[in-house]
C-alpha cells in the first residue's frame, strides 16, 4: 500500500499470482448491485498501482506490493475502470496508459507540490494530527492552497474517466476534499472514501485551521469507511460540530443526502501470505536465521522508520527485560527491522539517530561475544526474506503509539502455519480490535511491556497454540478481499 499506510512496503520480484481459495475467488467479482456494460470502478489513490523498475535494461512497469493492490485491481480490471495516482517522483505525469488490463491515469506533480503537498501537509500536518498529536503538527497556512490544488488535479483526472452510475473509491488523507468536487461536478456517481489511518478526537481535529473544509470534501461521499468504529464515532462528533450535517440511522444526512459513516476494518491477503510461508525456500530460510542467532527466543518487530510506530519505547521495554535479569543476551535477542522512511524530514532523522543511539546503549550494556542482544537492520526487505524472519520470530511485538490498523501483526499471524508463536501488539493499534486473543499492551509504559515480554518469552507452548489458532481464525474472517467486497457492497447500496 505504500509507505503512508500501516503495513510495510518491501521490494518484490515478478512472479505469478498465488492460487486463492475459492471463497477469496468469489469475492475478486464486481460487488454491489448488477452493473451495465458500460459501468466502471474508478479507484482514486495517492499513488499508483504500479511502478516503474528496471528489467533487463529497460524500465517496465510491475505491480505495487501491497494489499489496496492485490484486492482492488482485480475489480476495476474486472469492470473495465481506471486508477487515478500519482507515480511517486516530481515533474510531468505520464500518459494514461493500459497495464494489464486497466487502465492507469498518472497525476503529476512539481517540486514545490511535493513539498508542500505531499511532504508538508500531508505529511507534516494531518500526519501527526491523525495519529493522536504524538508529535506536534505543523499548521503551516502556505501548505493549504497546494492541498486544495492537487485534490482538483485527482478530481479532474478522475472525473475525465467517470461516468453517469459509476462506482468511485477515493483513498486516504491525501485526498480529502476529492469526494465533495466529484460530487458537484458528477452528482449521478456514487462516491466512496476510505482512510486508512486513524481519524482524530474531536479535541484535536478542532486544531485543524481547515477543518470545516476537510469535513465538508469527505461528507461530498455516499460512503465515508474507517478502520475502527473509536474513528467513526470521532468523524460524527466533528460533523455535527463543526459542519450542518445532522445524525441518522447509519451515518449522517448532509444537504439532502444520507451518506454511510462505518467501520471497514482492512486486512491482507492470508492466503498469499501463508502460500509464501510454506515455500520450502522461505522455510528454509527461516531455520537458517534461528540458526544465525545461536538457536536463541527470537524477539521481532518490523516497522517503517516512523515517530507513530514506538520504536524508542519497545526498545528500553527490552532493555528494561535485560536489566531485571529475567532474561540475557544469551538467551534471547531483539530483532528489529526499520523500513527507511521520509528521510528528508527532520523529524524522521531525529528518530534515526535516537534509535540508533539507543541500539548502541542496549548493545554495550548487555551484549557477549557471539551473543549480540540487538540486531538493527534499516532496510528494505523481499517480500520472501520477511516472511522467513516472521517464521523465525517465538515474539512479535508490535507495539505503535498509533495505527489505523498496522498490517504486520495480521503478516505474523498468518504465517504461523504451525500455530506456535506469541504476538505482544498496542491497543492503540486497530488490529486490536479483531486479534483480541494477542498480549495486548500499552505502548507508553514501558514497564507494562517489558513484563508482556517476560510474560510472552515464558507462555506455555498450549497457551500459545490456543492463542494463535484463535487469531489465525479471526484473521481468516476477513481477509483483504472480504474487506474490499464489504466496502464496495455498501456503495453500491446494498
Amino acid at each position: 500500500m505504500g509507505e503512508d499506510s500501516d503495513g510495510i512496503e518491501v521490494t518484490e520480484v515478478d512472479r505469478p499470482p498465488p492460487q486463492r481459495t475459492p471463497g477469496a475467488r468469489d469475492l475478486l467479482r464486481p460487488a454491489g448491485r448488477p452493473r451495465s456494460a458500460t459501468s466502471n470502478l474508478v479507484v482514486v489513490a495517492n499513488r499508483m498501482p504500479v511502478r516503474r523498475l528496471a528489467h533487463g535494461e529497460s524500465l517496465a512497469w510491475q505491480p505495487s506490493p501491497g494489499g489496496l493492490t492485490s484486492a482492488v485491481t482485480p475489480l476495476v480490471r474486472k469492470s473495465g475502470g481506471s486508477w487515478i495516482g500519482w507515480p511517486g517522483t516530481a515533474g510531468p505525469a505520464p500518459d494514461p496508459f493500459k497495464h494489464m488490463g486497466m487502465s492507469i491515469v498518472p497525476v503529476g506533480l512539481s517540486k514545490k507540490e511535493v513539498e508542500a503537498f505531499y511532504n508538508g501537509f500531508s505529511n507534516r500536518t494531518l500526519w501527526p494530527l491523525y495519529h493522536d498529536a504524538v508529535r506536534p503538527p505543523e499548521l503551516n497556512r502556505k501548505w493549504w492552497q497546494p492541498y486544495v490544488e492537487v485534490n482538483q488535479r485527482y478530481a479532474e483526472a478522475a472525473l475525465r474517466r467517470v461516468r453517469d452510475g459509476d462506482l468511485v473509491w477515493v483513498h486516504d488523507y491525501h485526498l480529502q476534499l476529492v469526494p465533495l468536487i466529484l460530487r458537484e461536478r458528477k452528482p449521478s456517481a456514487r462516491i466512496g472514501f476510505f482512510l486508512h489511518i486513524p481519524f482524530p478526537p474531536l479535541e484535536l481535529f478542532s486544531w485543524l485551521p481547515w477543518r470545516a473544509e476537510i469535513l465538508r470534501g469527505l461528507l461530498g461521499a455516499d460512503v465515508i469507511g474507517f478502520q475502527r468504529r473509536q474513528d467513526v464515532e470521532s468523524f460524527l462528533r466533528a460533523a455535527a460540530r463543526f459542519t450542518p450535517a445532522r445524525p441518522r440511522e447509519g451515518g449522517l444526512e448532509f444537504e439532502g443526502r444520507r451518506v454511510r459513516v462505518d467501520a471497514f476494518p482492512i486486512s491482507i491477503d492470508v492466503a498469499d501470505f501463508e502460500s509464501t510461508a510454506a515455500d520450502p525456500s522461505v522455510a528454509a530460510h527461516a531455520r537458517q536465521i534461528r540458526e544465525r542467532l545461536n538457536e536463541r527466543k527470537i524477539i521481532l518487530s518490523v516497522d517503517r522508520l516512523d515517530y507513530t510506530k514506538g520504536i524508542d519505547s519497545r526498545l528500553s521495554a527490552y532493555e528494561d527485560l535485560l536489566s531485571r535479569g529475567v532474561a540475557s543476551a544469551e538467551d534471547c535477542v531483539f530483532v528489529q527491522i526499520a523500513v527507511p522512511s521520509r528521510e528528508s524530514v527532520k523529524a524522521y532523522s531525529e528518530l534515526r539517530d535516537r534509535v540508533e543511539r539507543l541500539v548502541g546503549r542496549i548493545n554495550g550494556q548487555f551484549s557477549d561475544p557471539g551473543s549480540v542482544a540487538v540486531h538493527y537492520f534499516r532496510r528494505n526487505l523481499s517480500k520472501e526474506n520477511l516472511v522467513a524472519y516472521y517464521r523465525a520470530a517465538d515474539v512479535m511485538l508490535v507495539t505503535p503509539l498509533k495505527d489505523g490498523m498496522n498490517l504486520v501483526a495480521k503478516e505474523y499471524v498468518a504465517t504461523r502455519l504451525d500455530e506456535s508463536g506469541v504476538l505482544v501488539l498496542s491497543e492503540f493499534a486497530g488490529a486490536a480490535d479483531e486479534l483480541d486473543s494477542a498480549l495486548i499492551v500499552n505502548p507508553y509504559d514501558v514497564d507494562a511491556v517489558s513484563l508482556a515480554l517476560e510474560r510472552a518469552l515464558q507462555l506455555p507452548a498450549d497457551e500459545a497454540r490456543r492463542r494463535m489458532r484463535s487469531l489465525r481464525r479471526a484473521l481468516r474472517r476477513n481477509d483483504v478481499y472480504h474487506w474490499a467486497d464489504v466496502f464496495l457492497r455498501a456503495l453500491a447500496g446494498e
